[in-house]
């Protein structure tokens, strides 16, 4: 099983919204709003919209939302 992870991080690392699925195509259109979304002022800061795969929901950060 592959999940899709999607995340926006704050130059510390730190998760400010994150979206899981299990369906490719909602994950690469919610990426693709994650890096709309981000400022100019964050992106220079060092913000960055993350889009990764795992294989167990356990790897996915608790305060996700999932989309199924």
């Amino acid at each position: 099983m592959t999940i899709w992870v999607n995340e926006q991080i704050d130059a510390s690392g730190m998760i400010h919204a994150c979206i899981a699925t299990s369906s490719e195509s909602h994950a690469k259109d919610c990426h693709e709003s994650f890096q709309k979304n981000l400022t100019e002022i964050q992106k220079a800061w060092g913000w960055q919209a993350r889009l990764r795969k795992v294989t167990s929901w356990d790897e996915v950060p608790v305060n996700a939302l999932t989309l199924n």
